[in-house]
């Protein structure tokens, strides 16, 4: 199977934003943009959640074809030259967009913004997917604009210049493709990466919400810096027009992750693979990311 970015479509607005998106990496990554819908028993959104009129068997095909091929016009008309195709899956959209990013280089889904501070809706099927997928998948909010992802007055190569990648990682466990994925997604932006990594003090009377003592803090970020710059030196070498930068976080990640996201193109975080069968549980941090994060996350799995 020739290697895509993958986007799952429902004929919501959101969905249309999850293409733009799509197509802007494909060109980035100059792979092809591959979009699908998942028909199902029943005319759904698999990605906001949010259910459509019921239509008849015909009728519904007639819509789902019909909506791919205006997206993928759409799409191409924004993005002359990016190759494209569409297919419609007859699967339950979980099983279907499983399938369909078994073999595409990112599959990416879309949520749906709820306002204010209550953050973004992401649909149980969105979250099932990322739950069970052995490839990254990104996550795109709804109404997320292209200059979003840029630097405001900022000029670089070819335009203006993309914000931070932004990396969340455990300084205690880093995994390899979490990294790689991260230096590999700031080289294609030629963007800086910002690497936020945490780690709670395993100490008894520690419960993530309390302070620690000057020195004592020093101590642990700096093993923690220790243990990080070890970890990423070999991707420095290989990467070595990215710059890095590094925060250190006490305790929980997920609320500076949500903070360092309102000015980044991208936020990458990793998941680890579980060895049960397929559930919605994601984990705190990847939950309080996915929620509350303002910039696309992708969802790196890994062993």
């Amino acid at each position: 199977m020739p290697r895509t970015i993958t986007a799952g479509l429902d004929g919501s607005s959101e969905s249309l934003t999850t293409a733009e998106w799509a197509a802007r990496e494909a060109l980035l990554r100059d792979l092809p943009l591959h979009l699908v819908h998942a028909l199902g028993r029943q005319l759904s959104a698999p990605l906001g959640g949010v259910s459509q009129p019921s239509l008849g068997p015909d009728a519904r095909i007639r819509w789902a074809d019909h909506m791919l091929r205006e997206a993928g016009a759409t799409i191409a008309r924004r993005h002359p030259g990016l190759r494209i195709t569409t297919d419609r899956l007859t699967e339950e959209p979980v099983t279907a967009l499983l399938g369909a990013g078994r073999t595409a280089d990112l599959l990416v889904l879309g949520s749906r913004g709820l306002g204010g501070m209550a953050g973004f809706l992401v649909g149980s099927v969105a979250q099932a997917v990322m739950a069970g997928s052995r490839r990254p998948v990104v996550l795109v909010r709804g109404g997320l604009r292209s200059e979003g992802e840029h630097q405001s007055g900022a000029v670089g190569s070819g335009g203006t210049a993309f914000r931070d990648v932004v990396l969340g990682l455990n300084s205690a466990a880093p995994n390899d493709g979490v990294i790689e994925f991260a230096f590999e997604a700031a080289s294609q932006r030629a963007a800086r990466l910002r690497v936020v990594h945490g780690r709670s003090p395993e100490l008894p009377y520690y419960d993530d919400g309390g302070d620690l003592d000057a020195e004592l803090h020093d101590e642990l970020t700096g093993v923690m810096h220790r243990a990080l710059s070890e970890a990423l030196e070999p991707w420095r070498d290989k990467f070595p027009g990215v710059e890095v930068t590094e925060q250190a976080v006490i305790g929980k990640a997920g609320s500076h992750l949500v903070e360092a996201s309102r000015d980044a193109s991208l936020v990458v975080i990793g998941r680890r693979l579980r060895r049960t069968p397929i559930s919605t549980v994601i984990g705190p941090v990847a939950h309080a990311v996915l929620h509350h994060a303002t910039a696309p996350v992708a969802v790196v799995p890994h062993d």
